[in-house]
């Protein structure tokens, strides 16, 4: 018989073993923001704050025509997903989000949890180095990216949570707020 043989007892089947990290969900369709909600208030009543740091939702916007006018709206970036920054070898935050209701489970092999890598992060703008960008309300600004490129507006809003500005632009004859991240726009 061995004597003295090493066990990790903290680690149980489910885990990943890579503790904190950016993590996946996927969810019954449509019930993503309901998810999302369910989870942030498990993690107030638990006092998770320190295991589960962040939920989110991508979302894109989309320019779509209906009525012959252009509408600007949010689109879930991944239908049936949910991301989630947490410590996924955390007994407690691991149970919380697996056993939200519309959760089917975590992605990854034998539905472990398994962290995005840092190329996965930085192509879904998530997780590492919030970007500061020195513009407040009132600003002249000009869009150097994406759908309103080489478009000059002056700036409504900043939001930094979301870091983004929301700016004004025409559209058939009349002034249409539109959100624009900082990495896309230049202070003039």
């Amino acid at each position: 018989m061995e004597e003295n043989k090493e066990f990790d007892i903290g680690q149980s089947d489910n885990k990943s073993g890579k503790g904190m990290g950016w993590y996946v969900v996927h969810t019954y369709s449509g019930y993503e923001n309901k998810v999302k909600a369910n989870i942030e208030k498990a993690i107030e009543n638990r006092h998770l704050e320190n295991e589960i740091l962040e939920v989110r939702v991508p979302m894109q916007e989309v320019v779509e025509m209906k009525n012959n006018t252009k509408k600007v709206v949010q689109k879930k970036l991944f239908p049936g997903y949910v991301l989630l920054h947490m410590d996924a070898d955390n007994n407690d935050a691991w149970y919380v989000v697996r056993n939200t209701r519309g959760v089917t489970g975590f992605v990854g092999p034998g539905s472990k949890p398994v962290p995005l890598t840092e190329a996965e992060m930085k192509m879904l703008n998530v997780g590492g180095e919030t970007s500061h960008i020195d513009v407040k309300e009132g600003d002249a600004i000009t869009v150097i990216a994406g759908v309103w490129k080489d478009t000059a507006g002056i700036v409504k809003r900043v939001d930094e949570g979301k870091q983004s500005v929301t700016i004004n632009v025409e559209m058939f004859g009349r002034e249409t707020p539109v959100e624009i991240s900082f990495s896309d726009i230049k202070k003039m």
